[in-house]
């Protein structure tokens, strides 16, 4: 049996106010997915998406959907 898990994961508003725009830190996003991993969870798709924060800026955002065996 398997369960599933999705996930939003994007950068903080903080960078997009500044910036204009955030991309995704692959450090970061690297270290999410490694986490997940030591967890049992395994990406079985992501998409990637540019939300908008309050009107003016832009975020980079992923969906990322997690599976892994049910104990």
């Amino acid at each position: 049996m398997k369960e599933y898990k999705v996930v939003i994961y994007q950068e903080g508003a903080l960078s997009s106010m500044l910036l204009g725009a955030a991309n995704a830190n692959p450090e970061k996003f690297g270290a999410f997915l490694n986490d997940n991993a030591q967890q049992g969870w395994r990406v079985i798709t992501m998409q990637k998406d540019m939300r908008r924060l309050f009107l003016f800026w832009r975020r980079e955002a992923y969906l990322v959907v997690l599976e892994r065996d049910r104990s």
